[in-house]
This record gives C-alpha cells, sequence and structure tokens, in this order.
C-alpha cells in the first residue's frame, strides 16, 4: 500500500481502468491528480471525473423515495455495490441517514449493515427492508381508532401537549387522526408489540408530516426533508394567506404506500427477505460498533456529516415528536472546525479499518462546501490513511442539479456542491 510518492492507482488497477475509459453518457473521462500529505510524505492520487451515473441511467426503485436531507442518489452505492462486491457480501453504511446504501445493497441481494446516531434512521430504513403487502397495510389502518370524534381546537390543546402550536400545520381534524395514529404506535412500541405493518405505517406516516403539496398532512411548507420551526410556518402562513386544509391520515398513507411498493415484485420481495434476516441497523455513533464482528464487512459506502452544512437535529424535530424522540437528546454533533471534523473521522475510520475484510473497500462520499473553497477529499485522504487504509482513487461524478437542488437557490456550478467526491479506500 503506497503511503507516500506515486500514484495508487495500482491497487485496483480494473477499476481504474473502467474510470479512464469511460464514456457511457457521451463524455470522455478527466484524469488528473489529487496530492495530499500522508502519515509517510506526500501521496499523489489518481482522480477520475466524469458523470459515471445518472438518474437517467437506471431508474431506482420507488422504495427509495423517503425525503430526508442530504442523501445521495441510489446511482452512488450500485456503482460500486456491482463493481467491488458480490451476492451475500455484506454492504455497510455507518452514517446510514434514510437508508440508500443499505436498502440498494438489500435490493441487490447484499446484506445490508448501517449505523446512525439519530433513531429516526432505523424507523426509516427497517421497514423498506420488510415491506407488507397493501392488503395488510390497509387491514391495520381501518383498525386503528382514527380519533375523528368532533373536538373544539381548544379540547384538543388540552388532550395532548403541543398541539395547539402543530395547528399551524395541520388542520384540527387532521391533527386529531395524527394524534390518534401517534397514540397507537408509542402504545403498540410501549407493549412490545410493534410488527411489521406498524413500522412500515409509521415511517410512511413520518414521511408525510410536512410538504409542499396536498399528499403531505401539512399545509404547504418547506420541502419535506425538513421541518420549520412553529414561529416560522406562522411567517408562512401569513405570507401566503392560507389555513391548513383537512387531510385524511389513512389516505394518504395508503396513497404513499402504493408508490413506495409499486416497483415491488415478487422479485425483489424474493431479494430482499433472502438478505433480511441477516440485516443489522445499528443507533449509536459510526466511530464505536462493537455489534459489527471484525473482518465481516466487504464494503462501505457513505457519506458523513459534512461539517455546519446541515443541522439534522433541527430539521428533525417534528418526525422525533411523532415518533417519541426528544430531539434535544439524540447526540448528533455539527462541526464547524475542520480539523476537529478531521479527527471525528479518522475515529471513523479506524472503525471501518476494525470491520473491514482484507481486501475491502471503503467508498466515501464527500462534497465541495463553502462555496467550492474546500474540497472534503483532500481533508478525508489523510484521516482514512492514518487509520491504516490505502487510498486507490478519487472519483468525482460531475452532472447537473436536479429541481430539488434548484428549489434551494442552488444553481448548477455556483456554489461547488454539483458533484459527488467519492475517496476510494481499500483494506490490505
Amino acid at each position: 500500500m503506497p503511503d507516500s510518492g506515486g500514484s495508487a492507482r495500482a491497487l485496483c488497477p480494473s477499476l481504474a481502468d473502467e474510470l479512464a475509459m469511460f464514456s457511457e453518457f457521451g463524455t470522455p473521462t478527466t484524469v488528473g491528480v489529487t496530492e495530499v500529505d500522508g502519515p509517510s510524505g506526500r501521496v499523489s492520487v489518481d482522480t477520475f471525473t466524469n458523470e459515471f451515473w445518472t438518474s437517467k441511467q437506471r431508474a431506482a426503485n420507488r422504495l427509495h423515495e423517503v425525503s430526508y436531507r442530504a442523501c445521495f442518489k441510489p446511482q452512488l452505492p450500485r456503482f460500486f455495490i456491482d463493481r467491488l462486491t458480490g451476492a451475500g457480501d455484506v454492504v455497510y453504511d455507518p452514517f446510514m441517514g434514510r437508508g440508500t446504501t443499505p436498502l440498494e445493497a438489500a435490493l441487490a441481494g447484499r446484506v445490508p449493515y448501517g449505523c446512525d446516531v439519530n433513531p429516526l434512521s432505523e424507523i426509516l430504513v427497517r421497514p423498506r427492508l420488510e415491506p407488507p403487502g397493501l392488503d395488510d397495510i390497509e387491514a391495520r389502518l381501518a383498525g386503528i381508532d382514527s380519533g375523528a370524534t368532533e373536538l373544539a381546537a381548544e379540547e384538543l390543546a388540552a388532550e395532548e401537549a403541543l398541539p395547539d402550536d402543530l395547528l399551524v400545520f395541520y388542520h384540527p381534524h387532521t391533527l386529531r387522526e395524527l394524534l390518534a395514529l401517534r397514540r397507537y404506535l408509542l402504545k403498540r412500541e410501549g407493549d412490545g408489540a410493534l410488527d411489521a405493518v406498524d413500522r412500515w405505517i409509521r415511517m410512511v406516516a413520518v414521511s408525510r408530516l410536512t410538504g409542499h403539496s396536498s399528499g403531505f398532512f401539512s399545509v404547504y411548507t418547506m420541502p419535506p426533508n425538513q421541518a420549520v420551526s412553529v414561529e416560522s410556518q406562522r411567517k408562512i402562513n401569513q405570507q401566503k394567506g392560507q389555513t391548513p386544509p383537512r387531510r385524511d391520515v389513512r389516505e394518504l398513507i395508503l396513497k404513499k404506500s402504493r408508490v413506495l411498493l409499486s416497483g415491488l415484485g415478487n422479485a425483489e420481495r424474493a431479494v430482499l427477505s433472502g438478505v433480511q434476516e441477516q440485516s443489522l441497523l445499528l443507533t449509536g455513533p459510526a466511530a464505536a460498533t462493537p455489534e459489527v464482528a471484525d473482518g465481516s464487512v466487504a464494503l462501505v459506502v457513505t457519506s458523513p456529516p459534512f461539517l455546519d452544512v446541515v443541522d439534522y437535529a433541527r430539521d428533525n424535530w417534528l418526525r422525533c415528536w411523532f415518533c417519541g424522540i426528544s430531539a434535544d437528546e439524540v447526540p448528533v454533533t455539527v462541526v464547524h472546525d475542520l480539523s476537529t471534523w478531521q479527527e471525528a473521522m479518522t475515529d471513523v475510520f479506524l472503525e471501518l479499518s476494525r470491520v473491514l475484510r482484507p481486501g475491502g473497500h471503503v467508498a466515501f462520499e464527500v462534497g465541495e462546501v463553502r462555496a467550492g473553497t474546500l474540497k472534503l477529499e483532500e481533508a478525508v485522504l489523510p484521516c482514512g490513511m492514518r487509520a491504516g487504509l490505502g487510498p486507490v482513487l478519487v472519483l468525482i461524478n460531475d452532472q447537473e442539479f436536479t429541481k430539488t437542488a434548484n428549489c434551494w437557490g442552488v444553481s448548477n456550478r455556483a456554489k461547488g456542491t454539483n458533484t459527488n467526491r467519492v475517496v476510494l479506500f481499500r483494506k490490505r
């Protein structure tokens, strides 16, 4: 494993050669070099820039369509899963978020492992590894008390903590239905009776809490991967002259369930069933995962928190409330200082080095932050090397922004965030 001088390309020549010759989407690959200071001197790592995957290339399974802030496309993990693993191998994401890597790994017949410090992650991921049938979902919803008895808003506010504030998002009848569903789910969880159908209903409800269309429970608000504060929503309502319309909670859960399950045939269900029982989903810090056995992982595909770009705790306060989680107690760290971030990532890499099998890989996706002035691949390469991993290459997937990115006021090639920058490491 070279850690000073020369190129790391010899560690994975077949992939490097494929990337160098890649032109599937009509443009040739640009080959360059990323140079950083390693533990034993200057290191040069071959860097390949092109559009290596695109949403037009292969439609992702509809099961992925659960919103979460700062998540990558399923095509990213699939690119590495197809090339660096075989059927039955363990694929792991220590910062799994909404679970793009574990789900895509499971759909590819790999064993999905995931970890996240936020307990919402497992709530969003596990149900899609064991999806129930639509008839079972409909029957379960029909059996849950909808809370549809007529109550005045004042009585509603007295019945539960918080709803008076939540009326800025929801019509009183909608909120009443949500409270009834929340009570049911929390009781089932407390009784140890929460099953795959309940978990699915909770996952879909969490994904529908707020959004910008009639497919969500709320009045118009920010995009569905975050919840604004109560005061911010009051301002939105005033600016738009809007009041929350009545929504049918059951019908919207069924509607979203139909979409999520629409791409799931018998073959896909069989693949998921074949790996689901071996899956491992953890809630805790990525740098301390004793539940993952030494040398058990073939491939890690992950994307860590990017310094101070996203405040996950603030974004998810309403989702946490619905699931009975105290958002203030979720130990999500927002790091502002690069050196502190590098120290944290080095600790993670030490743990990844432990769980990787010999010859296993880490595909570590980072981005350009701070208006493109900071390229995190240059910051993360020394972290992996300090943990004893060999740098293989840097892959930069360069493509146009989606509508979602543009709705945040981020234009193509303007803020340096329109690339996936993946550092690939290998364990000797």
